[in-house]
């Protein structure tokens, strides 16, 4: 199977032509332009005088009769690639009218600013279409509108997309979640910014261009996983492609399998003097080491080349116990109780009836990586961003499976049920899916489980429109020993307009070099020979899955 090349898709392309504003209008609850005619297309220059003038004009209502501000409109002029403030790589973009604002500004009860908060950013130079930026986290700002999502090293705006993001409705840090005492800003979270954003995203853009988006897409990952999810699922007609990376679909259940795992770990880990656990100590960086050197010596040179990577996730049944001491504990081997904690915590949990609560967890080399602000799976006992270590020693799985059942928020924020999407398959919507197998959030094999669900429910249309990528080592939407840059925004894109479906995607790595064959499940990038630092030297192996490790719906 060949590598899809995806230099084609970065050249931004001229206006697509024989759009009209009916089309765009006659969707239900569209946020329409008012107060002003049509700009005919024209030059940038043209474009970029009008820019500033969106300030002033008024668009009408979103869904519900929400008021929309237009807060500034100003020409962001052609910048060249650099480097951020943090180090990170920034890409080179076009000029561009940066157009953000808010939808229903108002006060909340708790006498906190409340609306949702956008930016949309259309370039000079318009390809017609539209993409719908996804969020992270609890969301709580305004990202930069540049789609960079599994767009590879060309994000959307860069190759002529409009291209809108949002902060869901609140501000505050990413895991912030006191928005929930206000109603309004929990189901803005929820569900509602995204159709408000994508509706008036587009009606922005009509007005700018004088015509209609030809195609909206929306690409997002975690949380932007999931809100593209939701608009798949929930608001069918607003987008004609989708691509959805690790979603953060059912996190109520995901924060139990892991709280289930680290308890696991430290029913495993020696004590302190008040007989609580030691998390840090529960596996020394001896026995991470052995673990991962067990893990590739059971899985690596199943893709045909020992290399340190995973590439056949289907075929990998790592089995803990081949490490287990056969005296007593020492370098090289692992203790009972820790083979014990690992298969537990990797099975994941279930309830007192034996129903599982959350997916497995997949073994991948990230598992028992310490490098990053979160380790891997195997939880080194650290203080970090998701709060102070866990050192308890048992978790009442059914009582806290009752109480995430109970939250009502929780249900309608999750994306993990509706499988049932004939409207969105019904006019030829086309949905990828991506997981790092490394994710020590959300196990890859739960998203891979709804993908499967989602097949049962809809037959042959979903096979017909829908691939799901694993990608081997790679963390938390991106990072970790990964080809972990890859354009599968350009797929769908090709998908949708000129009919295209995707296979293998050319995959390359963030940090490091060399690339690979991305394959949709369940086929895997093989070693046939030649260099190995060139994807030509890989082809897609179609993978049995019989036997497979498998997630349960669970929840």
């Amino acid at each position: 199977m060949m590598v899809k090349q995806s230099k084609r898709r970065r050249v931004v392309q001229a206006a697509i032509p024989g759009a009209v504003l009916v089309g765009l209008l006659a969707v239900p609850g569209l946020a329409q332009a008012r107060g002003a005619t049509s700009v005919p297309p024209g030059s940038g220059s043209g474009l970029a005088q009008r820019c500033p003038l969106l300030a002033g004009m008024r668009f009408a209502p979103t869904d519900g009769g929400r008021p929309v501000q237009i807060m500034a409109a100003q020409v962001v002029p052609q910048s060249a690639a650099g480097q951020g403030a943090q180090g990170e790589a920034l890409p080179a973009l076009p000029a561009y009218c940066k157009v953000s604002g808010v939808i229903d500004p108002r006060k909340g009860a708790d006498g906190r600013a409340y609306g949702i908060r956008f930016e949309v950013n259309l370039p000079l130079a318009w390809n017609g279409r539209f993409l719908l930026q996804g969020g992270g986290g609890l969301n709580g700002s305004v990202r930069p509108a540049v789609g960079g999502a599994a767009a590879g090293t060309v994000p959307a705006l860069a190759r002529g997309f409009a291209v809108a993001s949002h902060d869901s409705g609140h501000q505050g840090a990413v895991f912030d979640a006191s928005f929930r005492t206000d109603q309004r800003a929990t189901l803005d979270f929820a569900q509602a910014a995204v159709p408000a954003v994508a509706q008036l995203g587009k009606a922005i853009a009509t007005r700018f261009y004088g015509r209609a988006p030809a195609h909206s897409y929306m690409a997002g990952c975690s949380t932007g996983g999931r809100e593209t999810m939701l608009a798949m699922e929930r608001y069918p007609a607003l987008f004609d492609g989708l691509v959805i990376g690790a979603p953060a679909m059912r996190t109520g259940f995901s924060n139990l399998g892991t709280t289930y795992a680290k308890v696991m770990f430290n029913q495993a880990a020696p004590r302190d003097g008040q007989g609580l656990p030691l998390p840090d100590k529960a596996f020394s960086a001896a026995d991470r080491q052995t673990i991962r050197a067990g893990l590739l010596a059971q899985c690596d040179g199943l893709d045909g080349r020992a290399d340190g990577m995973i590439m056949a996730v289907a075929q990998c049944h790592f089995r803990p116990a081949a490490l287990q001491c056969h005296a007593g504990k020492q370098d090289g081997c692992l203790s009972a109780p820790q083979v014990e904690a690992l298969d537990r915590a990797f099975a994941g949990p279930r309830d007192a009836a034996g129903r599982a609560l959350y997916a497995p967890v997949p073994y991948d080399t990230g598992v028992v990586d310490t490098s990053g602000p979160v380790s891997g799976y195997i939880a080194d006992g650290r203080t970090d961003i998701l709060g102070p270590p866990n050192r308890d020693l048992s978790v009442d799985l059914d009582a806290r499976a009752a109480a995430i059942r109970a939250d009502w928020m929780q249900a309608l924020t999750d994306t993990d049920g509706w499988t049932d999407l004939s409207s969105f398959l019904g006019h030829q919507g086309k949905v990828l899916f991506y997981h790092g197998v490394s994710d020590p959030w959300f196990s890859a094999l739960d998203t891979l489980d709804y993908w499967k669900r989602a097949g049962k429910t809809n037959g042959a249309a979903w096979a017909q429109s829908s691939r799901f990528y694993m990608v081997p080592g790679m963390a938390h939407c991106q990072g970790g020993d990964a080809f972990d840059r890859f354009d599968l925004l350009g797929a769908v894109v090709d998908w949708v307009e000129r009919g295209e479906a995707p296979a293998a995607v050319l995959a390359t790595r963030s940090q490091g070099k060399g690339a690979r064959p991305l394959c949709p499940w369940p086929g895997y990038a093989r070693y046939n020979g030649g260099d190995p630092d060139r994807a030509e030297s890989y082809s897609c192996a179609e993978a049995p899955v019989a036997g497979a490790a498998a997630a349960g719906a669970g929840g």
